[in-house]
């Protein structure tokens, strides 16, 4: 390539795509930690599909509130706040994501981002919580320090920032956090990294119980129409937990390797990766999935449906970006944008409460 030339990107929407956000009047945003960019995905007023996006180094976890949105990125984390009454728009768009405050963390490789309904009596009040991958826990966010730990799983011995498990995903349940996704026990500094092929676990943060095992490197544990559902990653499979059984009950293969989930109706929306070519992700059952199937692993979005375990939809992702973290869904939004800090924009978008 050029040196001159700016790296490429490709969005291909599949044909009855834009119909479903349509439809279902939703609009969906993702992040990519490996090109640092924030994505919101909608529709334009001619129905054509609309991609908009941001920049933040190594933005990863996401979760949508009402009009709020959370993000974590290198060493912050990020509240939005979309800035337009119902019936507006700005410039074309009917939702804009302002940022609004940020909490300097430090990079603690913050994975997944959730609001927590705090127990003070008539209070309303939620906690910003994070998985604090760097130290083996679970964490909220401080006005005086870098992050107060909150949980750690029985087996992690001492808070360190080690990465000893690979603690990543987190499922919350009526407001408060019930599950969690491990990549091992391991409690040594990276010990996870031996056991990706069936190390994996999704310990129940109440109890501290392993109601799962033989997992190969979980993802997104997220709690909905009674089940928890999560991402098989090693094995490219979405499905749900039997945790009376203790057994994971895979729903539909996805070429590609599995992180970010979020769902809305019917349906679930996933993230799929390519698999980087280095120690972290060599060796897994989903390679020779994809070879008996006979495909190259993606990148993008994919709509599965709940019903049939179909997937029905998809959004591919091509060039420049070939990694994503997480996926909101943005109901009622026709059409989101966010405001960044590379342009004097923010200067501009005042607002008074």
């Amino acid at each position: 390539m050029n040196p001159s030339e700016k790296p490429s990107l490709e969005i291909d929407a599949s044909r009855q795509f834009t119909a479903w956000l349509h439809e279902q009047n939703l609009s969906l945003s993702f992040t990519t930690y490996q090109a640092g960019k924030l994505f919101f995905i909608g529709l334009q007023p001619n129905g054509r599909l609309s991609v908009f996006e941001r920049t933040f180094e190594r933005c990863m976890g996401l979760y949508a509130d009402g009009n709020s949105l959370y993000m974590s990125s290198l060493y912050q984390l990020w509240r939005f706040e979309n800035i337009i009454q119902p019936g507006q728009n700005h410039q074309g768009y009917d939702a804009v994501y302002l940022p609004q405050m940020s909490y300097v963390t430090g990079d603690l490789d913050i994975h997944d981002v959730a609001l927590s309904q705090t127990e003070e009596k008539d209070s309303d009040t939620q906690k910003l919580l994070f998985v604090n991958t760097l130290f083996s826990c679970l964490a909220t966010v401080s006005g005086t320090h870098s992050f107060v730990p909150l949980w750690q799983p029985s087996f992690i011995s001492k808070l360190a920032a080690e990465d000893r498990c690979h603690l990543n995903g987190l499922a919350m349940q009526v407001g408060k956090p019930k599950y969690v996704t491990v990549v091992s026990q391991s409690d040594v500094a990276e010990g996870w990294r031996e056991h990706r092929q069936n190390g994996g676990c999704v310990i129940d943060v109440e109890s501290n119980e392993i109601v799962l095992r033989g997992l190969s490197m979980p993802h997104s544990p997220r709690w909905y129409q009674n089940k928890l559902w999560l991402l098989n990653s090693g094995t490219g499979e979405f499905g749900f937990a039997d945790i009376e059984r203790g057994v994971f009950e895979p729903v539909a293969f996805c070429p590609g390797y599995l992180r970010g989930c979020a769902f809305y109706g019917d349906f679930a929306v996933v993230g799929i990766s390519q698999p980087r070519h280095n120690k972290t992700f060599s060796g897994l059952l989903l390679d020779e999935k994809l070879q008996q199937k006979n495909v190259e692993p993606r990148c993008g979005l994919l709509v599965i449906d709940l019903r049939s375990g179909d997937l029905v939809h998809s959004l591919r992702l091509q060039g420049v970006v070939s990694e994503l973290y997480d996926v909101v869904a943005l109901p009622r939004v026709r059409r989101p944008m966010a405001i960044g800090f590379r342009s004097d924009e923010i200067r501009r978008m005042v607002t008074v409460g």
